[in-house]
C-alpha cells in the first residue's frame, strides 16, 4: 500500500530552540583550538554541514583539528543543554499533522548524540514516523542528501512530502531535492532571506505555522 505523504521536520532551530546553543558550544569549541571566530559569522552558518561550517570559518584546517573542534563543540553542547527548550507550538503541531494521517519524519543531520538530547526535550517519539542523522549521509545540507533519506524512509516520493526548516541551507537542500520548504523564523533568519533561498512560506514558529495549518503547504498535502 502507499504510504502517506510525509512532512519533514528539522529539528535545531525549527523544533527545538537551540540554534543558539550551537552557536555557544562552537565558539567554545575554536576558542579552545585558538581560532578567532566571530559569533555573527558562526550563527549564520549553523544548520550547515559541520565540516563545510569549519571549512568556511577556518579554511583548510589539517584534518585531526577539524575533528578535535567537532569533538568540542559536541562537549560543550551537552553540557548547555540544559538550557533547552521545545519552540513554542512545536509538540503541538507535530502532534496535529500525526492526527491528520500524515508521517512525521525527523530530517536532521545531527550527531546521533545531539539527537537523542533534542528528541527528550521534545518527547514527540510517539507521533513520529522516522528518523534521521548524521550517520546516514556523507555530507549534510546544504546538500540535499538527508532530505532524499528521509524520503526514503517515508517511502514518498518529493510531491508527497513537505519540508519544515529555519535556515537557507534547508531551503538550498530541498530545492535540490525538489521538495517544498516551509520557512520559519525561530531559528534566526528572516523571511526575506528564507524567501530569497527558496521556502514556500514562512512563519515566526511552529506555534504560528499550525494556527495557519489548514491554508499551508502542509495541509495542501492532504488533498
Amino acid at each position: 500500500m502507499a504510504q502517506p505523504p510525509a512532512v519533514l521536520f528539522d529539528v535545531d532551530g525549527t523544533l527545538v530552540d537551540s540554534n543558539y546553543l550551537h552557536v555557544y558550544a562552537w565558539l567554545c569549541a575554536f576558542a579552545e583550538e585558538g581560532l578567532p571566530v566571530e559569533a555573527w559569522r558562526v550563527h549564520r552558518r549553523i544548520g550547515m554541514d559541520g565540516t563545510s561550517l569549519i571549512h568556511d570559518l577556518c579554511g583548510d584546517l589539517p584534518d585531526e583539528i577539524g575533528q578535535r573542534v567537532k569533538q568540542l563543540h559536541s562537549r560543550y553542547y551537552r553540557q548547555a543543554a540544559g538550557l533547552m527548550r521545545p519552540l513554542p507550538g512545536a509538540r503541538e503541531l507535530l502532534h496535529k499533522v500525526a492526527d491528520l494521517g500524515l508521517q512525521v519524519v525527523l530530517a536532521t543531520s545531527a550527531p546521533e548524540d545531539e539527537l537523542e538530547l533534542t528528541r527528550r526535550v521534545l518527547d514527540c517519539d510517539d507521533v513520529v514516523s522516522a528518523v534521521t542523522m548524521s550517520s546516514d549521509v556523507e555530507t549534510a545540507k546544504p546538500e540535499p542528501d538527508i532530505v532524499k533519506v528521509a524520503l526514503d524512509k517515508a517511502g514518498v516520493g518529493p510531491a508527497q512530502a513537505v519540508f519544515v526548516g529555519d535556515a537557507i541551507w534547508d531551503a538550498e537542500a530541498c530545492a535540490r531535492a525538489a521538495v517544498r520548504c516551509v520557512g520559519v523564523r525561530s531559528g534566526g533568519v528572516g523571511g526575506d532571506e528564507l524567501r530569497a533561498a527558496g521556502v514556500v512560506e514562512v512563519f515566526d514558529d511552529p506555534r504560528a505555522l499550525l494556527a495557519h495549518l489548514p491554508e499551508s503547504s502542509i495541509g495542501a498535502l492532504l488533498a
